[in-house]
C-alpha cells in the first residue's frame, strides 16, 4: 500500500458546454500523506471546489488517475464510489447540511444508518461523536434549536460519525463569525493531532493559516504548493 493517503497524477476534468470544452481540473498532479493539514485557495472558477469533489468521491475524472488510501478509485462505479466515501471520507460544508426537522444526534447517525450500523450501535457512536464536540447536551435539538456554530458542530461530529481517514471541509467558517470560526478550527486541529487528515477548501486567508500546507488552484490547475510556515494554533 501507498504511503500517500491522496494521490493524484494528471488530474484532468472537463465539461462539454455546447462547442466548448471547460477544463475544471487541467493536469492536476498532488500527493497528501496521512496526518496531514492542507488548505485549498483559490478564486472563483480556479477548480478548487471541483478538485474538493473529485477527492470525496463526488465526482470522477475525466482523465488521469485518482488513488485514495491506496484504492485506485478514478474509473470506479457509482455504487462502489458511494461505498468508499461512506467508509473512508466524512464531508463538512458551509451550509451544515443538517435536516431540518430531525434531531443533532439523528442527523449524526445518518452515515451510520447507510453503513448498516445496528441502531443501538449507531446511537451509541453519535451521541459519543457528539460528546467530542462539546454537544451532548444538545443531542435531541434540532437545527432550528441551535447556534450557527453548533450546527456546523453537529455537522463535524456527523463527518466523523464512521470514523474516516479523510474530512472534507468546503468552506466550514463561511456562515460563521470570527470567533466561533476559531472554536471550529480548534476542532479540526484537534481532529488532525489525533491522525485525521484534514482538506479544507477556503477563500479566507486566516483560516489557511489554521492549516500545515496550501495548495493553490487557478484556472483549472495547481499553481503553488507551499507549506504554512507558523500555523496558528486555534486552541
Amino acid at each position: 500500500m501507498s504511503d500517500w493517503l491522496i494521490e493524484t497524477e494528471h488530474l484532468v476534468k472537463a465539461y462539454t458546454l455546447g462547442p466548448q470544452t471547460l477544463l475544471a481540473l487541467n493536469d492536476v498532479s498532488v500527493r497528501i500523506g496521512a496526518g496531514e493539514f492542507i488548505a485549498v485557495m483559490g478564486p472563483s472558477g480556479s477548480g478548487k471546489s471541483t478538485f474538493m469533489n473529485v477527492l470525496g468521491c463526488l465526482d470522477s475524472p475525466t482523465s488521469g488517475r485518482y488513488r485514495l488510501d491506496g484504492l485506485d478509485v478514478a474509473n470506479q462505479p457509482p455504487d462502489a464510489l458511494a461505498g468508499i466515501r461512506n467508509r473512508l471520507v466524512g464531508f463538512v460544508f458551509q451550509g451544515f447540511n443538517l435536516l431540518a426537522r430531525t434531531s443533532a444526534v439523528e442527523n449524526v447517525e445518518l452515515p451510520l444508518i447507510y453503513a448498516g450500523v445496528p441502531a443501538a450501535e449507531r446511537r451509541r457512536r453519535a451521541l459519543a461523536r457528539l460528546a467530542d464536540v462539546g454537544l451532548e447536551d444538545r443531542a435531541l435539538h434540532q437545527p432550528s434549536q441551535l447556534s450557527g456554530g453548533q450546527q456546523q458542530r453537529v455537522a463535524i461530529a456527523r463527518a466523523l460519525a464512521n470514523n474516516p481517514k479523510l474530512i472534507l471541509a468546503d468552506e466550514p467558517t463561511g456562515a460563521l463569525d470570527t470567533r466561533t470560526s476559531v472554536e471550529v478550527m480548534a476542532l479540526f486541529q484537534a481532529f488532525n493531532a489525533h491522525g485525521i487528515t484534514v482538506v479544507l477548501v477556503t477563500h479566507e486567508a486566516d483560516i489557511a493559516q489554521f492549516a500545515r500546507r496550501v495548495l493553490r488552484f487557478r484556472d483549472g490547475r495547481l499553481i503553488a504548493d507551499e507549506p504554512v510556515p507558523s500555523p496558528r494554533l486555534a486552541a
